[in-house]
This record gives C-alpha cells, sequence and structure tokens, in this order.
C-alpha cells in the first residue's frame, strides 16, 4: 500500500468521525439553535467527503465504505436531546459546548492536513483525480475549522468568566 493509499483511508476514517461527532454534538446542544443546526450542516460535508474519497479511493485499488449509516433516533440519541433540553442554558453545558467545539476543531484540523497532503502528492504526480476531490473538499474542511474556532473566539469569555 502507497502513500496515497494510506492517505486516502485516514481522510476516508477522519472525514467519518468527524461527521458522527458534528451530528452528535448538533443532538446534545440542541437547544442552541445555531450550534443545532450549522453542525447538522456541516455533517452533511464530511459525509459527502467520506462518499467522494471512497469513489476516488476506488481508482486506487481501495474498498472503502460510504458514509456512516443514518440510523432512526436510537434511545442514546434521544436522551442527549432529553438532556440538552433538560439542563437548558446552565454553564455547565457551556463548558461541555466548548469541549465539544475544541474537539470538532481538531478533527477538522487533521483532516484539512491530510487533504493538504493529498493535494501536493496529486500535484507532483500529476494526477488531477486527487487535486480535484483535494481541491473540493479541503475547502470546505477550512470552512467548518473557521466554524468552530469562531464559535470559540466567540463564546469562550462568557462561558469561562461566568463559571
Amino acid at each position: 500500500m502507497n502513500g496515497v493509499n494510506l492517505t486516502l483511508r485516514a481522510l476516508h476514517h477522519g472525514e467519518r468521525s468527524l461527521a458522527k461527532h458534528l451530528s452528535a454534538a448538533a443532538e446534545r446542544h440542541h437547544t442552541d439553535h445555531e450550534v443545532h443546526h450549522v453542525a447538522r450542516d456541516l455533517a452533511v460535508w464530511s459525509n459527502d467527503h467520506c462518499r467522494r474519497v471512497a469513489e476516488t479511493g476506488r481508482h486506487y485499488g481501495l474498498d472503502l465504505g460510504g458514509p456512516p449509516e443514518k440510523s432512526a433516533p436510537g434511545l442514546v440519541s434521544v436522551l442527549r436531546e432529553k438532556s440538552a433540553e433538560a439542563v437548558g442554558r446552565r454553564p455547565e453545558p457551556g463548558l461541555l459546548l466548548l469541549h465539544d467545539l475544541r474537539e470538532l476543531h481538531l478533527a477538522a484540523t487533521g483532516n484539512s492536513l491530510y487533504w493538504e497532503m493529498l493535494a501536493q502528492a496529486g500535484q507532483a504526480a500529476k494526477d488531477d483525480r486527487l487535486v480535484e476531490l483535494a481541491s473540493f473538499c479541503h475547502p470546505r474542511t477550512l470552512r467548518q475549522m473557521r466554524w468552530t474556532n469562531t464559535l470559540i473566539k466567540t463564546l469562550s469569555p462568557q462561558i469561562l468568566t461566568s463559571v
């Protein structure tokens, strides 16, 4: 297995994981409408990236699955939403939100580095397929990072000084 295949596998895993974490954060912070809706939209992007990586991976002999299966709301999902509604806007959920945003930012940053590595490898090998994949997905990953970073900058002062 060469480095491109390893990078595609790492990206597939990373985007899949980010989609799951974004969906979980959306459920957990159900009462914060911006977080809920934007996180769900960003999860759709990561699922799309996952699909695109799997399609590209087939050209390199990889058999990668698609995005995570969407399941019916399970007990855990319902519990996350109900607990978010129950605790509302107390400071502790704010700390949990900052923790989730930090984890999401770090996951997106990891994916961003892999997108950059894939783009550079594609340019060096003159492989248009890899360059197009990275050119499409990397800017959206950068937007995921900007969103989490902006929320962290905006929310941290109020949350950290009120606890």
